[in-house]
Protein backbone atom coordinates (compact mmCIF):
# COMPACT_ATOMS: atom_id res chain seq x y z
CA UNK A 1 0.00 0.00 0.00
CA UNK A 2 3.01 2.33 0.22
CA UNK A 3 2.76 2.65 -3.57
CA UNK A 4 -0.72 4.19 -3.28
CA UNK A 5 0.30 6.45 -0.39
CA UNK A 6 3.19 8.21 -2.14
CA UNK A 7 2.55 11.95 -2.32
CA UNK A 8 5.19 13.02 -4.85
CA UNK A 9 3.24 12.30 -8.02
CA UNK A 10 3.34 14.49 -11.10
CA UNK A 11 -0.43 14.53 -11.57
CA UNK A 12 -2.68 14.60 -8.50
CA UNK A 13 -5.93 15.82 -10.02
CA UNK A 14 -8.21 14.12 -12.57
CA UNK A 15 -8.85 17.37 -14.49
CA UNK A 16 -5.12 18.01 -14.75
CA UNK A 17 -4.63 14.47 -16.05
CA UNK A 18 -7.16 14.95 -18.88
CA UNK A 19 -5.31 18.12 -19.98
CA UNK A 20 -1.82 16.67 -19.53
CA UNK A 21 -2.20 13.42 -21.50
CA UNK A 22 -2.44 14.96 -25.03
CA UNK A 23 0.74 16.94 -24.30
CA UNK A 24 2.64 13.65 -24.64
CA UNK A 25 2.26 14.11 -28.41
CA UNK A 26 4.14 17.48 -28.42
CA UNK A 27 7.66 16.04 -28.99
CA UNK A 28 6.38 14.60 -32.26
CA UNK A 29 6.12 18.17 -33.61
CA UNK A 30 9.89 18.60 -33.12
CA UNK A 31 10.45 15.22 -34.69
CA UNK A 32 8.29 16.12 -37.67
CA UNK A 33 10.42 19.26 -38.11
CA UNK A 34 13.64 17.20 -38.12
CA UNK A 35 12.06 14.75 -40.54
CA UNK A 36 11.11 17.47 -43.03
CA UNK A 37 13.87 20.10 -42.59
CA UNK A 38 16.87 18.13 -41.32
CA UNK A 39 16.38 15.03 -43.41
CA UNK A 40 20.09 14.09 -43.54
CA UNK A 41 20.36 14.15 -39.74
CA UNK A 42 17.08 12.26 -39.39
CA UNK A 43 18.09 9.52 -41.84
CA UNK A 44 21.54 9.15 -40.26
CA UNK A 45 20.16 8.72 -36.71
CA UNK A 46 16.73 7.24 -37.47
CA UNK A 47 17.25 4.03 -35.45
CA UNK A 48 18.44 5.95 -32.40
CA UNK A 49 15.56 8.44 -32.70
CA UNK A 50 13.04 5.58 -32.90
CA UNK A 51 14.50 3.93 -29.78
CA UNK A 52 14.32 7.27 -27.89
CA UNK A 53 10.66 7.56 -28.97
CA UNK A 54 9.90 4.12 -27.57
CA UNK A 55 11.64 4.83 -24.25
CA UNK A 56 9.83 8.17 -23.99
CA UNK A 57 6.32 6.76 -24.54
CA UNK A 58 6.91 3.76 -22.24
CA UNK A 59 8.13 5.95 -19.36
CA UNK A 60 5.40 8.55 -20.00
CA UNK A 61 2.72 5.86 -19.96
CA UNK A 62 3.95 4.40 -16.67
CA UNK A 63 3.85 7.87 -15.10
CA UNK A 64 0.29 8.34 -16.38
CA UNK A 65 -0.88 4.95 -15.10
CA UNK A 66 0.80 5.64 -11.76
CA UNK A 67 -1.06 8.95 -11.57
CA UNK A 68 -4.36 7.31 -12.56
CA UNK A 69 -4.00 4.84 -9.68
CA UNK A 70 -3.23 7.71 -7.30
CA UNK A 71 -6.23 9.75 -8.52
CA UNK A 72 -8.55 6.80 -8.13
CA UNK A 73 -7.30 5.78 -4.69
CA UNK A 74 -7.46 9.35 -3.31
CA UNK A 75 -10.66 10.51 -5.01
CA UNK A 76 -13.16 12.39 -2.83
CA UNK A 77 -16.05 11.36 -5.08
CA UNK A 78 -18.04 8.18 -4.71
CA UNK A 79 -16.31 5.07 -6.02
CA UNK A 80 -18.70 4.91 -9.02
CA UNK A 81 -17.87 8.49 -10.11
CA UNK A 82 -14.12 7.94 -9.67
CA UNK A 83 -14.37 4.73 -11.70
CA UNK A 84 -16.14 6.53 -14.56
CA UNK A 85 -13.43 9.20 -14.55
CA UNK A 86 -10.68 6.57 -14.62
CA UNK A 87 -12.42 4.77 -17.52
CA UNK A 88 -12.37 7.98 -19.55
CA UNK A 89 -8.78 8.63 -18.47
CA UNK A 90 -7.77 5.16 -19.68
CA UNK A 91 -9.64 5.70 -22.94
CA UNK A 92 -7.70 8.93 -23.48
CA UNK A 93 -4.38 7.23 -22.63
CA UNK A 94 -5.24 4.45 -25.12
CA UNK A 95 -6.08 6.86 -27.95
CA UNK A 96 -2.97 9.00 -27.32
CA UNK A 97 -0.73 5.90 -27.28
CA UNK A 98 -2.19 4.55 -30.53
CA UNK A 99 -1.84 7.98 -32.20
CA UNK A 100 1.73 8.32 -30.88
CA UNK A 101 2.87 5.01 -32.35
CA UNK A 102 0.92 5.64 -35.58
CA UNK A 103 2.69 8.99 -35.98
CA UNK A 104 6.07 7.35 -35.37
CA UNK A 105 5.29 4.68 -37.98
CA UNK A 106 4.18 7.37 -40.42
CA UNK A 107 7.20 9.65 -39.86
CA UNK A 108 9.65 6.75 -40.22
CA UNK A 109 7.81 5.43 -43.27
CA UNK A 110 5.25 2.73 -42.66
CA UNK A 111 6.42 0.80 -45.73
CA UNK A 112 10.08 1.00 -44.72
CA UNK A 113 9.31 -0.36 -41.22
CA UNK A 114 6.68 -2.94 -42.24
CA UNK A 115 6.26 -5.44 -45.04
CA UNK A 116 2.73 -6.17 -46.25
CA UNK A 117 2.44 -9.90 -46.88
CA UNK A 118 -1.22 -9.89 -47.97
CA UNK A 119 -2.18 -10.39 -51.59
CA UNK A 120 -4.25 -7.36 -52.57
CA UNK A 121 -5.57 -6.03 -55.83
CA UNK A 122 -3.48 -3.21 -57.40
CA UNK A 123 -6.28 -0.70 -56.63
CA UNK A 124 -6.37 -1.60 -52.91
CA UNK A 125 -2.57 -1.63 -52.69
CA UNK A 126 -2.44 1.84 -54.27
CA UNK A 127 -5.05 3.13 -51.79
CA UNK A 128 -3.01 1.75 -48.86
CA UNK A 129 0.16 3.42 -50.17
CA UNK A 130 -1.72 6.68 -50.74
CA UNK A 131 -3.17 6.86 -47.22
CA UNK A 132 -0.08 6.16 -45.12
CA UNK A 133 -1.34 7.67 -41.87
CA UNK A 134 -4.58 5.66 -41.92
CA UNK A 135 -2.47 2.55 -42.54
CA UNK A 136 -0.23 3.54 -39.62
CA UNK A 137 -3.28 4.00 -37.38
CA UNK A 138 -4.55 0.55 -38.34
CA UNK A 139 -1.20 -1.11 -37.61
CA UNK A 140 -0.91 0.76 -34.30
CA UNK A 141 -4.47 -0.13 -33.22
CA UNK A 142 -4.18 -3.85 -33.97
CA UNK A 143 -0.76 -3.94 -32.28
CA UNK A 144 -1.89 -2.10 -29.12
CA UNK A 145 -4.97 -4.27 -28.73
CA UNK A 146 -2.74 -7.34 -29.38
CA UNK A 147 -5.20 -8.35 -32.09
CA UNK A 148 -2.49 -8.52 -34.75
CA UNK A 149 -3.54 -8.94 -38.36
CA UNK A 150 -0.51 -11.02 -39.35
CA UNK A 151 -0.27 -9.17 -42.68
CA UNK A 152 2.03 -6.39 -41.47
CA UNK A 153 5.44 -7.81 -40.57
CA UNK A 154 8.16 -5.58 -39.10
CA UNK A 155 11.21 -5.73 -41.38
CA UNK A 156 13.69 -3.83 -39.22
CA UNK A 157 15.03 -4.53 -35.74
CA UNK A 158 13.81 -1.15 -34.44
CA UNK A 159 10.40 -1.84 -35.99
CA UNK A 160 10.25 -5.12 -34.06
CA UNK A 161 11.17 -3.28 -30.85
CA UNK A 162 8.47 -0.67 -31.51
CA UNK A 163 5.79 -3.30 -32.13
CA UNK A 164 6.85 -5.31 -29.07
CA UNK A 165 6.78 -2.25 -26.80
CA UNK A 166 3.34 -1.20 -28.03
CA UNK A 167 1.90 -4.69 -27.54
CA UNK A 168 3.34 -4.85 -24.00
CA UNK A 169 1.83 -1.44 -23.18
CA UNK A 170 -1.56 -2.68 -24.39
CA UNK A 171 -1.39 -5.79 -22.21
CA UNK A 172 -0.22 -3.82 -19.16
CA UNK A 173 -2.95 -1.23 -19.57
CA UNK A 174 -5.61 -3.93 -19.62
CA UNK A 175 -4.13 -5.55 -16.52
CA UNK A 176 -3.93 -2.30 -14.55
CA UNK A 177 -7.51 -1.45 -15.51
CA UNK A 178 -8.74 -4.82 -14.22
CA UNK A 179 -6.74 -4.24 -11.01
CA UNK A 180 -8.47 -0.90 -10.48
CA UNK A 181 -11.88 -2.53 -11.03
CA UNK A 182 -11.03 -5.16 -8.39
CA UNK A 183 -9.79 -2.43 -6.03
CA UNK A 184 -13.06 -0.52 -6.52
CA UNK A 185 -15.13 -3.64 -5.80
CA UNK A 186 -13.16 -4.39 -2.62
CA UNK A 187 -13.44 -0.77 -1.53
CA UNK A 188 -17.22 -0.91 -1.88
CA UNK A 189 -17.41 -4.06 0.27
CA UNK A 190 -15.16 -2.63 3.01
CA UNK A 191 -16.92 0.74 3.42
CA UNK A 192 -20.26 -0.52 4.86
CA UNK A 193 -18.35 -2.37 7.62
CA UNK A 194 -16.83 0.93 8.76
CA UNK A 195 -20.30 2.49 9.00
CA UNK A 196 -21.57 -0.34 11.20
CA UNK A 197 -18.78 0.21 13.69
Amino acid sequence: MNFLERENRYIKNINLAFLFIPMILLPLIVEWYFHTNENVFFIHYKDEILIVNIIYIVLGRFLLLDSAIYIFSHSKHKVNMALIQVIFLYLEITVVTIVYYATIFYIFGVFSIFHLSAHLSPENLHAIHKHGFITSMYISAVTFTTLGSGDWIPQTLTGMIAVTSEAILGVIQGGVFVAILIYAHQNREIRPNFRNK
